[in-house]
């Protein structure tokens, strides 16, 4: 039974702090993070701007490996038998667990549930499928670890959000027990590049020349970008578990979660598609700073607890 719902947040507060932030991201992000600059000063420039996540209180942070790579655990105090197996976002290309550990420990301390970033390969030195079989990997390894389905979680933003969505229905095919749960941020879900929203605010974070310079690099040159491999808009959605899609109506992705949130209900997926006005791509990763984007973490909270986590 199909119970998809629809989820538009109040406007955002904190105008004079948003103002701020936008303006920030469009000089320190979106003006930096694309081409020209080579992939390695993009890299740096994200660890640059993430690196003064100070620790989430109640959470402990410690580095590990999962099916030999490397991740970062955040656990609650309490113990807990559930995880969320968080993939970054960075477009295939730069980030890693050190440039998410707000996301990650905020939803351990609100969920009380044990949070592993994956630091899978990046594109352009492994592109696809490279991040979706490292995904699938560290998925079976949870389970050879002893965590049961229904106890784990896949979560992610931008580019996480589809290597989320690609590794469930990658384990689907491969006749494997899909996760409890699917948690995606903003997602890309169409590589095309078609149907790109246009903002009347803009996008103060997501430059077009840097999502087409990111696509060139992770996806093969004999794979047609709106292939279902890479692009899960376009794929056989049935037997996903239930998804939960947070996105911004100031990004130029929104068509990607919009038009997602439409097939995958029509396939019989539960959808929960939330709407944040006046935010931009992928505004959770604020949280400590901005309060829409605690809400938001508090509402993902809420959707994995209504799972049995």
């Amino acid at each position: 039974m199909t119970a998809s719902a629809e989820f538009t947040a109040p406007a955002a507060d904190q105008p004079l702090l948003r103002r701020v932030l936008r303006g920030l991201l469009r000089v320190l992000f979106r003006g930096l993070v694309r081409p020209p600059m080579p992939i390695g000063g993009q890299r740096l420039v994200i660890t640059l701007l993430t690196a003064i996540t100070p620790p989430q209180r109640g959470v402990t942070r410690t580095p590990g490996s999962l099916a030999g790579l490397a991740c970062e655990w955040h656990r609650p105090v309490a113990p807990s038998a559930h995880v969320l197996l968080y993939l970054h976002g960075g477009a295939f290309i730069i980030g890693g667990p050190h440039t998410h550990r707000a996301i990650c420990g905020s939803l351990a301390k609100r969920g009380q549930f044990n949070v592993c970033a994956l630091d899978y390969r990046l594109a352009p030195e492994h592109p696809f499928p490279a991040a979706r079989d490292d995904a699938v990997a560290a998925y079976q390894a949870l389970l050879e670890a002893g965590y049961l389905p229904e106890q784990i979680a896949i979560g992610g933003d931008s580019a996480g959000g589809n290597l989320s969505l690609v590794t469930a229905l990658r384990l689907r095919d491969l006749g494997l027990p899909v996760p409890a749960a699917l948690v995606c941020f903003s997602p890309s879900t169409d590589c095309s590049g078609e149907r790109m929203h246009q903002p009347p605010a803009g996008d103060p974070l997501l430059n077009r020349l840097w999502v087409e310079q990111a696509m060139d690099l992770y996806c093969p040159a004999d794979l047609p970008r709106n292939d279902p491999a890479i692009s899960p808009l376009y794929a056989d959605l049935q037997g996903l578990p239930p998804v939960l899609i947070q996105v911004g109506e100031d990004e130029i992705l929104l068509n990607d979660s919009l038009r997602f949130t439409e097939r995958a209900t029509a396939a019989g997926v539960t959808v929960r598609l939330e709407r944040y006005p006046d935010l931009w791509h992928v505004f959770q990763a604020h949280a400590g700073v901005l309060k829409a984007a605690d809400r938001a973490l508090s509402r993902v909270a809420d959707f994995l607890r209504e799972r049995g986590f």
